[in-house]
């Protein structure tokens, strides 16, 4: 070290260890020689090199962003900011490079002089933006030339410093810098946490419609085993996403004891205990471009998927409104470039006072209502009531007519929310002086209801396209809600569930409904076929679900508007895209079972709340050996009409073209029986809805309809 010359330039591309990973001698040689670097091994070279350089010599290193933002390198940036100045970046985010790992590593270069030698001004190039190495070289040697000025920033190293956690935050403006610097942060007004880690979600957690109601409602104390979860989800702003449970019986004790068991305490994993329960708002922590925040009332546990914040309900609601508007996103890409939207970042975001944000307050209220009314007009949500187009103020004997009526509505929703969410961007935008950089437009795919195609689907497609494959959908939605009657689950004569604990039928439906206009099935095993063979298959009985609904005299109009939407007749539909509708719908924990033969030929659903250990005997007795029974005497007067010298050459061809048909499929429906339904049957298998369908849908093997996906690690 003391012979050796300094060089005038120190140029790397140095190796990735995190500090953790380091054996011993390592990171005590970092803690010893570069303890503001040791995090990593890049970061202590970034210190390394410029013990390596003469005090006017230059550093010149590609690295990982990281270093720029995050908290663990904060006292690495106040060392550079303290001690040297970045002289030129060339910021490059992802896609830096050729390669299968180019997008999951956001990368920078930058040339940095060893030791301060009086102001300097950097120039920065942003070239995140750009979405591949070509398009990034290109950027940057069009800025070089003075072509692309939007992508070119000035800024001295030492302005880093007055921003919270000194971020490398170089296309910052001074509005921005000034909002951080005059404006109080979140944290002063509202309190961030982090949420449980549970170590195992598929011990832990379920998804509502899973387990019994009277488990996840009940208000007997002990008796409610399963707490509402807020565990991140879509992007959605405002409200919803409520689908997760987790397990809290005896003040979660399963939890408790398996975190003990694990780490010795439960101070690592169940985090933020004291505030279970509160009201509060919630995101999701880590995003794919933006936050989205929705409120949620009292009642609720949050994971560390779904951080939340709590305090004053004025505050909250404001911090929501903001971090709901374009402008949070100005600061955020600050704070958290890496869409890692964790408390400590969100605690650090400039809030305007009330009087300067009290209608935004007002709004976000009314942005709340309004999605939470669309998140609850689908069955998923467990405030669902009843569908949309049965409700009185859209409905009309002609199911077209009712449509439109509904479609009208939901673009009133959309409007309502588009127009509000706006004046709120109008009122941060001039709260902050963000005039010259940001406008209020919200587009269409932004506004985040259900009801909204252009953000259900995505807006690539041309309207006509997002308008047929609503309808489609809100028509299979109906379907499926016809279903739930059939089942139960629901009824045309009363709100909300009906049969949703586990093992209740038809006796504690009709305690609850006594006089249906609709009554469901008695068995709980409803066949879904490809011909007329049950007098009470799924057709038939949503046919008498559509008169009961919307009459007798406009049914043929009714029923061929909904194949029109569909695309195909309900038939084809209940047998071929039903079940995989259903699975999609429920994200792979579907409640209603389908029976299925290998092949297909014979199908039948069962409602998984109603199953008894005998369900799968009257799968096997009443269904399969009927409709064998069935097909054999089918084949048998096929067989018949093949030899009968009465019938013409074609009927006899067609005849012995059904015989074929109607063999393989007997063939197939013994080898079920025999190798799958009947032992099955002699197992009277018991199930426990507590378990969730992952635990209870493979302990009936081939007899069910196979779910991909369904043995995958839960998030």
């Amino acid at each position: 070290d003391y012979l050796a010359p300094k060089h005038h330039v120190v140029v790397a591309n140095p190796p990735y260890m995190g500090g953790r990973n380091a054996n011993r001698d390592l990171y005590n040689f970092m803690e010893e020689h570069y303890p503001s670097g040791k995090s990593d091994l890049f970061s202590a070279f970034i210190l390394r090199s410029r013990t390596l350089s003469l005090d006017a010599g230059l550093s010149a290193l590609v690295t990982m962003q990281g270093w720029m933002f995050l908290q663990s390198f904060e006292k690495l940036r106040f060392d550079i900011i303290s001690k040297s100045d970045i002289l030129t970046m060339a910021h490059l985010g992802r896609a830096g490079f050729e390669g299968l790992s180019a997008e999951l590593v956001s990368t920078t270069a930058f040339v940095m002089c060893a030791r301060n030698r009086g102001p300097r001004l950097g120039c920065f190039f942003r070239l995140v933006g750009e979405d591949n190495p070509r398009s990034k070289e290109i950027a940057f040697l069009n800025a070089k030339a003075g072509g692309r000025a939007d992508i070119v920033f000035k800024k001295l190293t030492s302005n880093f410093s007055n921003l919270p956690s000194a971020p490398i935050s170089y296309w910052a403006s001074p509005a921005v810098e000034a909002a951080f610097e005059s404006m109080t942060s979140t944290s002063a007004r509202i309190t961030t946490a982090y949420g449980l880690i549970t170590m195992d979600n598929g011990r832990f957690l379920r998804v509502w419609h899973e387990i019994s109601k009277d488990r996840h409602t009940a208000l007997t104390p002990g008796a409610r085993k399963w707490v509402p979860l807020n565990h991140g989800g879509g992007y959605r702003k405002w409200s919803g996403n409520n689908e997760v449970v987790v397990n809290w019986l005896n003040d979660g004790q399963d939890i408790k004891d398996f975190a003990i068991s694990k780490n010795g305490s439960i101070t690592r994993t169940v985090v933020g205990l004291s505030k279970y329960f509160l009201p509060g708002i919630t995101w999701n922590a880590i995003a794919v471009d933006n936050i989205s925040v929705r409120d949620f009332p009292e009642g609720y546990i949050f994971s560390n998927a779904g951080m939340c914040a709590f305090g004053d309900k004025n505050d909250l609601k404001l911090t929501q409104s903001l971090l709901n508007s374009k402008v949070s996103l100005h600061f955020l890409e600050i704070l958290a470039p890496t869409v890692n939207f964790g408390p400590n970042q969100i605690a650090r975001v400039p809030l305007v006072d009330r009087a300067h944000g009290g209608q935004s307050v007002d709004n976000a209220r009314k942005l709340s209502e309004i999605s939470k009314a669309d998140w609850d007009a689908y069955e998923t949500s467990w405030d669902f009531t009843t569908l949309p187009l049965l409700l009185p103020n859209h409905r009309s004997e002609m199911l077209e007519t009712t449509y439109a009526r509904l479609r009208e509505h939901w673009q009133s929703m959309a409007d309502e929310m588009q127009r509000l969410e706006e004046e709120n961007n109008r009122i941060f935008i001039e709260a902050y002086g963000l005039q010259d950089e940001l406008t209020p437009d919200v587009p269409a795919e932004e506004i985040t209801l259900t009801c909204n195609p252009a953000y259900r689907y995505g807006s690539k497609s041309a309207p006509e396209e997002l308008e047929a494959r609503l309808l489609a959908d809100t028509i299979a939605e109906f379907l499926h809600y016809a279903v739930g009657c059939m089942f139960g689950r629901y009824s045309h004569d009363s709100p909300g569930l009906i049969l949703a604990n586990q093992g209740e039928g038809l006796a504690e439906y009709l305690a609850r409904v006594p006089e249906p206009t609709f009554e469901p099935d008695a068995d709980n095993v409803i066949p879904v076929l490809d011909g007329d063979w049950f007098a009470d298959d799924i057709v038939e009985r949503f046919r008498k679900f559509l008169r009961v609904t919307f009459g007798e005299a406009k049914f043929q109009e009714n029923l061929t508007f909904i194949e029109g939407a569909l695309g195909k007749d309900i038939r084809k539909w209940f047998t071929r895209d039903f079940f995989n509708d259903h699975v999609k719908r429920y994200k792979k924990r579907p409640i209603y079972w389908m029976f299925a033969s290998p092949k297909g030929s014979f199908q039948a659903l069962i409602y998984m709340h109603r199953y008894r250990p005998d369900t799968v005997s009257v799968v096997l007795n009443d269904y399969l050996r009927e409709y064998r029974n069935k097909l054999e005497a089918h084949r048998k007067a096929q067989e018949a009409q093949s030899i009968n010298s009465e019938a013409t050459p074609a009927q006899r061809t067609k005849a012995l073209k059904e015989v074929g048909e109607a063999t393989k499929v007997i063939e197939e429906l013994d080898g079920y029986e025999r190798d799958v339904l009947y032992p099955l049957a002699t197992l009277k298998i018991e199930i426990d809805l507590d378990d969730g369908v992952k635990a209870n849908y493979p302990k009936f093997g081939a007899a069910l309809k196979p779910i991909k996906g369904l043995s995958d690690a839960d998030d």
